[in-house]
């Protein structure tokens, strides 16, 4: 008897990576945050918001998944769109399963055909999910599934709501089947290895992105200055860089309106995640073609060597 409770303790654990991938705006953000339990990923419903991948780990008794979401794979028109894309392809060959996730339709239009050709030279198992099926009537499901199943030899296709947090256990489990047996990456409190640092970054471009119009959000980068954490306190001093001076009129706004509004809405976010109170100076400054210098997109965070 006493193997067999030798053996029952010694269970054998799951560990691996799974990419998120898809065109810009069909979920993945929202899915991974729905997925681990906790805002980690911006959303907004402009597309391209992710532009780096976001690492996430999710530690439950089976074993650990550890997410990348990468930014919407579409059809680059400077170098940070290069590098974006870039940042999501690079992934098929680095993880144990794809996600990919798609809108509830049986049109598969030329973006989602580029991403058929990618994922048809690789190895890894690709799950797909349709996402949103809050949005369409059940019965059409079917339909949707069956013109991708077409497509692909996918290993799982799983619907799912990631806005209602539908499907999202079923999901783990179909990822756990693929996974390799392995000792977890990060230890079980691990949310994320993303630094402070850039989450708070990340958190103030959300809000810009929420808050302004719609020429604007591509053309603007949040770099963190400076970030001092005191017994009760944080202070925080971020720059919100754009392509325009007419832009930084309306990132500013009559009085400094719209730059408040941005600033108080940030700071409520970056309060929960350091669990403290946190003092937030945010300023304006102009980089005109920062999308298309490397030296800039370096400074702000997006590497190209950091893809490869």
């Amino acid at each position: 008897m006493t193997p067999d409770i030798v053996n029952d303790s010694q269970k054998q654990l799951k560990s691996g990576f799974v990419t998120l991938v898809g065109r810009p705006n069909v979920g993945k953000s929202t899915l991974m945050n729905a997925l681990i339990g906790q805002k980690i990923a911006i959303t907004s419903k402009k597309p391209q918001t992710t532009r780096n991948r976001i690492r996430t780990v999710y530690t439950c008794g089976e074993g650990q998944i550890v997410f990348l979401d990468t930014p919407g794979i579409h059809k680059a028109k400077n170098k940070l769109g290069s590098y974006m894309v870039d940042a999501a392809e690079s992934t098929f060959s680095e993880v144990d399963v794809i996600l990919w996730l798609v809108e509830p339709t049986d049109y598969i239009g030329a973006g989602e055909r580029h991403i058929i050709e990618k994922l048809k030279n690789t190895e890894t198992p690709v799950i797909l999910v349709i996402n949103k099926i809050d949005t369409v009537k059940k019965e059409l499901l079917l339909g949707y599934i069956d013109a991708y199943r077409k497509e692909l030899d996918f290993a799982e296709i799983v619907p799912v709501s990631a806005l209602k947090k539908d499907g999202m256990q079923i999901l783990i489990d179909c990822i756990m089947k693929y996974l390799p047996y392995g000792e977890p990456f990060y230890d079980e409190d691990t949310v994320t290895d993303q630094p402070v640092r850039q989450i708070a970054a990340e958190l103030i471009r959300e809000k810009a992105l929420r808050c302004l119009e719609e020429e604007i959000p591509h053309g603007i980068a949040v770099t963190i200055e400076q970030m001092k954490f005191k017994k009760e306190i944080v202070n925080i001093e971020a720059t919100i860089i754009c392509e325009k001076d007419s832009h930084k009129g309306i990132i500013i706004g009559k009085q400094g309106a719209m730059l408040k509004k941005i600033g108080s809405l940030a700071r409520k976010d970056i309060e929960k995640l350091v669990e403290k109170q946190v003092n937030l100076k945010l300023w304006v400054r102009v980089k005109k073609d920062w999308r298309d210098s490397d030296y800039l997109l370096k400074n702000f965070g997006y590497n190209p060597d950091d893809t490869e």
